[in-house]
């Protein structure tokens, strides 16, 4: 299903023409209205008008998140306040916050585009959304609320949070989509069970997650415990909100609404394009944000890029689900490890639990990676010998995929905590 048939399928020739048309015109707008951008531009003697191809993106400086805490609040609005009609922002916990602004525009547009991800994923205007993102300064909870409303759904705005009201209202209201982070929709599956409620009696029928990253056995965790389908979708604040990119119902990566946002794949290191199928940080140029456009916004994130075609008719490039973040990249022992790797293995792994924490330390100058996962009640107390095997069968498979030792403790189910929002996993110890 398509909510913009006709610019979501359009062919490859006339996007890339489309593109180049509104980068030049937003690089001319910011030139002349920003003047963080306007003093870059003259600094490196850079001149909109000279673009003649999208690779000429490249010659642009980029724009990093410190960029938009030294300009708050509105240092790099394009617009007057009097034509920002919204303004949202981060929490600030890491720092200055960052601040975002909409005009009337902006919100029809970043409407739309939600409409897209969620049409694209089955849901339609015959379906009730319950949305159990937070609401406030927040993007995800108002972005998704009035892209479902765009759509013609009904809308739940119950927010984050009370976990059993969440059953409750699902039950009542016969919600048929779910919208929260991927770690919440497994603790609404634990309480579930705990209420002594079958999720097949529930009228959901879609989950659509994101704000973190997720595997693909989480995926299959959820739609196993809840009776669903999950995709994932993107976005952040600094670029949009949720809306920059989802997935259909092939799930087999995200499709990214190109019309609307410039995409690069970088090294990190080098930050030089990397090969389609290559790892690298996502950057990105909005193409027709009136308020608050970005241009080449490092955004930390790590994927790559799909190459082969979808079945679904989208022309638009395709990105795997997000691997971490450039900047969250746990090293150990000299190796790179994303806490989704550990994940994946370790749903592979008959007995485990989809709840972990890890643990680094350094000992004696030495890296140390201690991995905490919740086994089945049934075999937490089973006989010790049981025990060993299923942590040295956790050690092997760690050591040959990830390339280094670890340690495995396991612990009883329930023991480790549950997340209502992002799921914060890791305990760098190293860094106290």
């Amino acid at each position: 299903m398509y909510w913009q048939k006709e610019q979501e399928c359009l062919a490859r020739p006339d996007l890339e023409k489309l593109q180049l048309e509104r980068l030049v015109k937003t690089l001319k707008r910011v030139g002349t209205n920003v003047p963080f951008y306007r003093n870059k531009f003259q600094e490196q003697n850079l001149d909109p008008e000279k673009i003649t191809s999208l690779e000429d993106i490249r010659k642009f400086p980029f724009t990093m998140k410190q960029d938009l805490r030294d300009n708050y609040p509105y240092g790099l609005f394009a617009v007057p306040l009097r034509d920002v009609v919204r303004v949202h922002s981060s929490s600030g916990t890491t720092g200055m916050a960052t601040v975002v602004g909409y005009s009337k525009k902006d919100i029809v547009t970043w409407s739309n585009l939600v409409a897209r991800i969620l049409c694209g994923a089955g849901v339609t205007a015959d379906d009730v959304i319950q949305i159990a993102f937070g609401y406030g300064l927040f993007t995800g909870g108002f972005g998704l609320h009035y892209g479902a409303e765009r759509l013609g759904a009904s809308v739940i705005p119950i927010s984050a949070g009370n976990t059993k009201r969440q059953i409750q209202i699902m039950q009542d209201f016969k919600t048929t989509a779910l919208v929260c982070t991927p770690s919440y929709a497994l603790k609404m599956a634990d309480v579930m069970m705990d209420m002594g409620i079958n999720p097949n009696g529930l009228s959901l029928r879609y989950g659509l997650f994101g704000a973190e990253p997720w595997s693909e056995g989480m995926r299959k965790e959820i739609n196993e415990r809840l009776g669903i389908k999950a995709t994932d979708n993107y976005g952040l604040s600094e670029v949009l909100g949720p809306g920059v990119a989802g997935e259909c119902q092939q799930c087999n990566g995200l499709h990214v609404n190109e019309d609307h946002f410039l995409v690069e794949i970088l090294n990190p290191e080098t930050l030089e394009p990397v090969a389609p199928g290559e790892v690298g940080e996502l950057v990105i140029t909005t193409l027709t944000k009136e308020a608050f456009p970005v241009i080449r916004y490092r955004t930390r994130d790590l994927t790559r890029q799909i190459a082969e075609p979808c079945p679904c008719g989208r022309t638009f490039i395709r990105v795997s689900r997000m691997m971490g973040r450039s900047d969250d990249m746990l090293i150990i022992k000299g190796v790179n490890v994303f806490p989704t790797q550990i994940e994946s293995i370790l749903f592979d792994i008959e007995g485990t639990e989809p709840h972990y924490r890890l643990i680094v330390e350094r000992e004696n100058n030495e890296d140390k990676l201690t991995v905490m996962v919740e086994v089945v009640e049934s075999l937490f107390f089973d006989e010790m010998r049981k025990q060993r095997t299923l942590v040295e069968s956790i050690k092997r498979r760690m050591a040959s995929e990830l390339g280094i030792g670890v340690q495995i403790k396991l612990v009883e189910e329930r023991t480790l905590e549950r997340f209502e929002g992002k799921g914060d996993r890791v305990i760098d110890k190293r860094k106290l």
